[in-house]
């Protein structure tokens, strides 16, 4: 038997204020159970700042990982977007993690004041980026994502474009405190030059299609089996453009990089066109990201999980790296596109 803590009482600005301050084991507990499952007590909290994310053991059954979603970040029907696009790609024997469906086929539900979604747990590794084969393999299934996400477009949710992960977080970040102001002309100016370069590389683009997205398709979102990999979290699935899900699979020198994507490509265009003009858009994107995440931390700096983890976020050190970046990103955005010869 499961026996309950004692509960602070908090007062009614706590949960606004602090957005999973009311989230104690109890409540996650007590939000499975009041699905019809019987939770054996075991909890583990799960890498994710954004969201929570907690595993769970069910008596008798494997444990089932729990999403808890930030209050206020998506609204329920960019919620269940997601969900749709994950569970068209499910149905089409993709190797994605779906949320669980309940008896009235629903995956959203709501305890207390709180929104959240249950998943199977499914172990894994990380891949292996420098294998050939795995990034080939890689390749195809995101080329099937791509395939299926271009048949229809979000409509609740955002696009990855300059103004919303460039020109808004970098308003945000100037509009408040958290650039030292000796070096707060420096970081304005340093911006204003970096999105001047990402539009740039989005003219030398010129047209270019926005499909759904995994949006956020890096190592940590990947599993890798003797099955191939599995594809989990799409909590930042978006309207962009496809590269995005490309490049953040690349790293090292620019040759290697350059090998990295052909062996992608030889798998992702078995199964989806890829518009060469959007190499114009890696280094951009890589650009639109730094500031992003910069801003991301920013605006949850009043959750206690932020200035515990990110201890480096609020300091002069750190604000002198991002200038650093974004001037290194500026001369990147002027250099010629990998696989130029494909223009």
């Amino acid at each position: 038997m499961r026996i309950k803590a004692a509960r602070p009482l908090k007062c009614a600005m706590s949960q606004n204020t602090i957005p999973f301050a009311a989230l104690d084991p109890d409540l996650i507990l007590d939000a499975i159970e009041d699905m019809g499952m019987k939770t054996d007590g075991r909890l583990l909290a799960l890498n994710s700042y954004e969201n929570r994310v907690y595993q769970v053991g069910i008596e008798e059954a494997k444990p089932i990982v729990v999403k808890f979603y930030r209050p206020g970040r998506w609204s329920d029907e960019a919620i269940e977007e997601e969900h749709g696009f994950v569970f068209g790609l499910a149905e089409a024997e993709l190797p994605v993690v779906a949320p669980i469906r309940d008896a009235h086929g629903h995956a959203l539900h709501r305890y207390r004041d709180f929104r959240f979604s249950l998943f199977p747990k499914h172990g894994g590794r990380a891949p292996e980026l420098d294998r050939p084969d795995t990034l080939e393999w890689i390749g195809r299934f995101l080329g099937r994502i791509h395939a299926i996400g271009a048949l229809e477009d979000f409509q609740h949710r955002p696009t990855i474009d300059i103004e919303t992960f460039g020109k808004e977080p970098s308003d945000f970040l100037l509009a408040h405190d958290f650039i030292p102001a000796d070096i707060r002309l420096a970081y304005e100016s340093v911006v204003r030059q970096a999105l001047e370069g990402v539009q740039r590389c989005y003219d030398r683009a010129g047209s270019v299609t926005h499909i759904r997205l995994h949006g956020d398709c890096h190592l940590g979102n990947m599993l890798w089996t003797d099955d191939g990999p599995h594809f989990v979290d799409f909590d930042d699935s978006r309207m962009g453009p496809a590269i995005q899900d490309l490049w953040m699979l690349l790293s090292g020198e620019r040759d290697q990089m350059k090998g990295q994507l052909l062996d992608i490509l030889a798998g992702y265009e078995d199964f989806y066109e890829f518009n060469h003009r959007e190499l114009f858009l890696v280094e951009a994107l890589r650009t639109l990201r730094l500031i992003h995440y910069s801003a991301w931390i920013a605006r949850r700096w009043d959750d206690p999980a932020f200035p515990v983890t990110f201890t480096w976020f609020n300091t002069q050190q750190y604000w002198q790296d991002r200038i650093l970046e974004l001037r290194e990103q500026i001369a990147l955005m002027d250099e010629p596109p990998l696989l130029a010869g494909n223009f």
